[in-house]
């Protein structure tokens, strides 16, 4: 469950607590809520992996970026307009090899006016990835 309340995002999970008051040193074993400020220009997702007590907040690309991220690979791989394009989308597992991967940055480049370093663009595998990276050099500029 998640709400939004002033400037505060408050996610709630079936398991565990962390709250502001408990001291940096200490070990979570379960998590049931967590706030965050939202008041930055992106918007922060939270990520936690399974088995591991870490929770990692990070300010995810706005979803119109995300959309427009979505056409342009629709576009470059030739997707139909009603095949399931989201932020998780892997670009192998949507049947992008290399030249393909190169041509989405191309593309991307283009439709943002940025330029992609090849370093950073190779290490893009999925949609949110990229949007991401377009939301930060944007933020640069």
């Amino acid at each position: 469950m998640a709400s939004v309340t002033g400037t505060s995002l408050c996610m709630k999970f079936a398991s565990c607590s962390l709250k502001r008051t408990q001291p940096s040193n200490s070990r979570i074993s379960s998590l049931r809520s967590v706030s965050v400020p939202i008041n930055t220009k992106g918007h922060p997702s939270l990520v936690s992996r399974r088995g591991s007590s870490r929770l990692q907040v990070l300010c995810a690309a706005k979803p119109e970026t995300v959309d427009k991220v979505c056409a342009i690979v629709r576009k470059q791989l030739a997707l139909p307009d009603d095949s399931a394009v989201t932020g998780d989308s892997k670009f192998a597992a949507l049947g992008a090899d290399s030249l393909d991967t190169v041509e989405i940055v191309m593309g991307l480049e283009e439709e943002f006016g940025i330029s992609v370093e090849e370093e950073s663009a190779q290490s893009i595998t999925t949609v949110q990835e990229a949007a991401d990276m377009i939301e930060k050099l944007i933020e640069k500029n």
